[in-house]
């Protein structure tokens, strides 16, 4: 898609953006890239879902279970 350079700069296309609330601009050598940002850390969305699944001590032994010994 080419668009034309305006004295405002360039419209990028809505559908393009679908889902997006912020972008960051950035000029790295001859390209300008746009980068969608993400408003909340999705480390902290760990936990929001938890399941079952009959474990009764994984935040105290989190590392046994991740990587599988208890040393």
């Amino acid at each position: 898609m080419k668009v034309k350079v305006t004295e405002q700069g360039v419209v990028i296309p809505k559908e393009f953006l679908e889902g997006v609330q912020e972008v960051e601009i950035r000029k790295e050598n001859n390209l300008i890239v746009v980068i969608t940002t993400i408003k909340s850390d999705p480390i902290f969305e760990m936990g929001m879902n938890p399941i079952s699944c009959g474990v009764t001590d994984a935040s105290e032994q989190t590392d046994v279970y991740i990587y599988g010994s208890g040393e």
